[in-house]
Order: C-alpha cells, then structure tokens, then sequence
C-alpha cells in the first residue's frame, strides 16, 4: 500500500494506492505556514475515512514544488506513519532520459507527469497541466522528455487583469459564447477564457511543429476539466496523472 503526495503552490492531493489501484484521494489548500502536526492530522483523518492503518503503508512518495513544505512532509511521515519519503526529482531513475539544459531544475511534477503520460500513451507527447501556472511537458517517441513551455494560469492571469485594472472586477472564468462582448463581464470572460484557449492552442500547435511527427496531447490539472472540453487538441484528461506517475516511479525506485 503506497501513499502518494502532489505539492503543488495551490492544493496538496493525496492518493492512496493498494497494489497498483487507486482506492482513495484526498485535497487540502496548500498552506506554507501549517506545522507538520496539523498535516499529520489531516493525512490520519484520510486513512482513517478509508479504514487504514499507518502500519499498513508500504511507502510514501511526494513530488513538490514547495520545498519548505517537502520538509514539512517528511517530519510527518517520520512521526505519523513511520515511513521515510520518496522525494522524486531528475537524480533518479524515471525510466525517461531528460535531455534538457539543467535537469534539477524542472519541476517534480512535471517530470511524474510525463512519466505516467508516457506510460500511458507512448509518445510523442505534450502533456497540458492546468495549475497554478500552466505547463506544456513534451515526451519523445523514444521516451526523451524534451522541456516545455511554462506560462501563467488562467487564474493568475484573471486576477492580474482584476487586480491592475481599477474599473474591473472579477468576473466567472467560463466561456460566454462569443467572443465579441456585449458588456463589460462578456468582454472580460472573451479575453481572459477565450484568449486563453487561444494560448493553449497556439502553444500545441507549435510545440507539434517542433516535433515534427503526429503528437498526443493529454491535459490534467485542477482546471483542466474546465479548459479541456474546449480544446479540440486534447484528446484525453487525466486528473490522477501526476498521483499515478508518483505510484510508477515508487514500484521503479522502491527502496529494497
């Protein structure tokens, strides 16, 4: 029984795995300030609501991009489940040879999630992760992750146009069914939500124009069910993505 953990800047998602299959998954806000105590809570109340024991994990493997709280998580795996922690980056073993400038550079979850978009589709392929920022991950034929493209999400961007702009307002990031605006909320959502698929299709298209060959695309993330039905480009969602490349990388790198 494995417990993997997603870091991310916005949310940690939590998934529980028993032999291979994913039998609970769980969601928290990411608070940078939260001691490893009130995480630890959390994580027991989790395996509690599935009727797990600390005792019965065999690991835990976490991918993070918020480096004080990788610390956080293994005081809590320490003292709450009795397990050290599968800290994922390019110094192990993935099964894909990283062909890009600074390896320990990218981001973790990028990495995972081109593990398991490779394990699932082969390749070449891009996988689109709607997060906090958006990243365009590209796995070759031959299972070389290539790089990407990093570009900011489409809350950031919502909020910076709110935020900088004294006659705006927030408005619901939703598609409003032209994008020539009839007032000021339709213009808003035409050119925060439409302009924003206009981004991931550019970006697809060009990024299959630099690979030079027929292209996967596999889109996750937590605001991938909401761009993704309006991007012809992608052909499959995965929310799971990176919790199934962290139960991939563990069954490859396990501790003996």
């Amino acid at each position: 029984m494995l417990l993997c953990v997603d870091i991310g800047n916005t949310n940690i998602v939590l998934g529980l795995y028993a032999g291979g299959r994913q039998v609970s998954h769980y969601r928290m806000r990411t608070v940078h300030e939260a001691t490893a105590d009130e995480y630890g809570s959390a994580i027991c109340s989790m395996l509690e609501r599935a009727q797990v024991a600390a005792a019965d994990l065999d690991g835990v493997a976490l991918c993070s991009v918020v480096p004080r709280l990788s610390q956080t998580f293994d005081e809590v795996a320490r003292t709450y489940l009795g397990r050290d922690v599968l800290h994922v980056d390019a110094s192990l073993d993935l099964g894909l040879r990283i062909a890009v400038d600074r390896p320990q550079e990218v981001g973790a979850d990028r990495l995972v999630n081109s593990v398991a978009a490779y394990h699932l589709l082969g390749g070449p392929t891009c996988v689109v992760d709607f997060g906090t920022a958006t990243k365009f991950d590209v796995v070759s034929a031959d299972g070389v992750f290539l790089g990407g493209a990093i570009a900011p999400g489409l809350g950031i961007a919502s909020e910076a146009l709110f935020s900088r702009a004294s006659k705006l307002y927030r408005v619901t990031l939703t598609h409003p069914g032209r994008v020539i605006g009839r007032n000021t909320v339709e213009a808003m959502q035409a050119g925060t939500f439409v302009g924003y698929l206009c981004l991931v299709e550019g970006m697809v298209d060009r990024i299959r124009n630099e690979v030079g060959a027929p292209m996967n695309v596999l889109a996750t993330g937590g605001l991938a069910p909401l761009v993704a039905p309006h991007v012809d480009r992608i052909q499959r969602v995965e929310p799971w993505l990176t919790l199934e490349g962290l139960r991939l990388i563990w069954e490859r790198c396990r501790p003996a």
